[in-house]
């Protein structure tokens, strides 16, 4: 299979929104997204489709993320990296009332998914400072298997070392076996495990992994 890499534009809004998506469930039944914005598939991808395109960068941009594509047509997969300190969540915390404003949805909704958010994010591990972090590493189901997260990951970690950074991050949720294999298997080593009762009870893992990894 001819896999190409290239980084993602405004028109790939759509399919970001679908990997976005995917990979905050991971081996979750219900995903990260879905728990913040309590809302439907439907309605969490249309937002999610605003929040890839803001004005202000950041960790979900379309501009931070690569994708996978077979035979240069076929989007396979995507992923992000980023630097945390410029397009992290304070970046994100920024952009997203431009993307509530634009999927029309009412302030108390905004309020409530922050409130959410807040407790949910809380267990998220710290952001190590001058790492290159990947984020959002997404297969589509019918290509799962085939080496298509591998290729992206050797990618955005090419890209990171060639920015400079000689330390990258990856997050994951505890207990997803077949991302942490590859993460290994690639040369990240676990740095930290944050547990969180709230964490489970809502997203269904007990909490997260942080991993990281010399370029």
């Amino acid at each position: 299979m001819n896999v190409e890499i290239r980084k993602c534009h405004a028109g790939d809004a759509a399919f970001l929104a679908k990997s976005i998506l995917m990979a905050g469930r991971a081996h979750v039944s219900k995903g990260i997204w879905e728990a913040i914005l309590d809302t439907s598939e439907e309605k969490c991808l249309l937002f999610l489709e605003r929040v890839v395109g803001t004005e202000i960068p950041h960790l979900f941009h379309f501009s931070c993320s690569s994708i996978a594509e077979k035979n240069g047509t076929i989007p396979l997969g995507s992923l992000g990296g980023y630097n945390p300190k410029k397009m992290g969540y304070k970046a994100l915390q920024r952009a997203l009332p431009e993307a509530y404003r634009k999927s029309q949805l009412p302030v108390q909704a905004f309020e409530d998914a922050n409130k959410r958010a807040a407790k949910i994010l809380a267990c998220l591990p710290g952001e190590i400072d001058n790492a290159w972090v990947v984020d959002s590493v997404a297969t589509i189901p019918e290509y799962r298997g085939r080496g298509v997260a591998e290729i992206l990951l050797h990618s955005v970690l090419a890209e990171g070392k060639k920015l400079g950074y000689s330390l990258a991050q990856v997050n994951m949720y505890i207990g997803n076996q077949p991302a942490l294999y590859l993460y290994q298997k690639l040369g990240f080593a676990i740095m930290e495990e944050t547990r969180d009762t709230y964490f489970e009870k809502i997203i269904g893992s007990p909490g997260m992994l942080s991993l990281t990894m010399k370029l």
